[in-house]
C-alpha cells in the first residue's frame, strides 16, 4: 500500500499528517479550525485517500499558519507516497456541481508545481475563516505534492458551495490521477523517463 507520513514541527504549528493513497476514504482530522476540517475531510472521502491529520497552531494569532502548513504536510505525504511516481495515470480533471455553482479542478502529477487559482468570493469570511485562506492551502498543497494544479470556479454564489466544490473537484481529480495504469505499471508517465525538472 502506497502511504507516507510527514510531521512538521515549527514556533507556528506542530501537524503530523499520515496519507494511504489506496485507501477507502476514511478520515481523522483535527485541526482545530473546522471549517478546514470539513473541506479535509470532503478531501479524503472523494479521493479515497484515507487521511490521519493532527495540527496544533497558533490560532490565538490566527487561522494562516495552520491553513498553510496542513497543506504542506498533506501534499508532503502524498508525494512521499507516489514515490517515483511509476504507472501512475499522471493526469486528472474533475467538474463539480452544487446547486448553483460549478468549478473545475484540472491537474498533473509532474514533479513541477504550479497553481493556477481563479477563485473569487463575495464574503471576506466563513464563519471566522477568512477566505483568503484557501489559496494558501491550495498553493501550499500544490508546492509540497509537485502538482501542476488548476483550480477554477467558473460560476457560483454561495460561498461555502464554491470552495467546497473546489476541494471536491481536487479530490476526484486526484483520485483519477494517483490510480495505477495497468498497461504502464512499471513505466513512469513521462517520455524523459523521469517527472520534474524541465519540460
Amino acid at each position: 500500500m502506497r502511504q507516507a507520513t510527514v510531521e512538521r514541527n515549527t514556533k507556528e504549528t506542530r501537524i503530523s499528517g499520515t496519507v494511504k493513497l489506496d485507501g477507502n476514504g476514511t478520515y481523522n482530522v483535527s485541526t482545530g479550525i473546522g471549517f478546514l476540517d470539513h473541506m479535509l475531510e470532503q478531501l479524503s472521502r472523494h479521493s479515497l485517500i484515507d487521511l490521519d491529520l493532527k495540527a496544533e497552531g497558533d490560532l490565538h494569532i490566527d487561522y494562516h499558519h495552520t491553513t498553510e502548513d496542513s497543506g504542506y504536510v498533506v501534499g508532503e505525504a502524498v508525494a512521499k507516497a507516489l514515490g517515483d511516481r511509476k504507472g501512475i495515470t499522471r493526469y486528472g480533471h474533475a467538474y463539480i456541481p452544487m446547486d448553483e455553482t460549478l468549478s473545475r479542478v484540472s491537474l498533473d502529477l509532474s514533479n513541477r508545481p504550479y497553481l493556477v487559482w481563479k477563485v473569487n468570493f463575495t464574503r471576506d469570511k466563513l464563519g471566522d475563516f477568512d477566505t483568503e485562506l484557501f489559496k494558501e492551502w491550495f498553493q501550499a498543497f500544490a508546492q509540497s505534492s509537485g502538482m501542476n494544479l488548476h483550480v477554477e470556479n467558473l460560476y457560483g454564489e454561495n460561498n461555502h458551495h464554491i470552495i467546497e466544490s473546489c476541494f471536491k473537484g481536487l479530490a476526484r481529480a486526484l483520485r483519477v490521477a494517483i490510480e495505477i495504469d495497468p498497461r504502464k505499471a512499471d513505466e513512469v508517465p513521462s517520455t524523459k523517463g523521469t517527472l520534474g525538472g524541465s519540460l
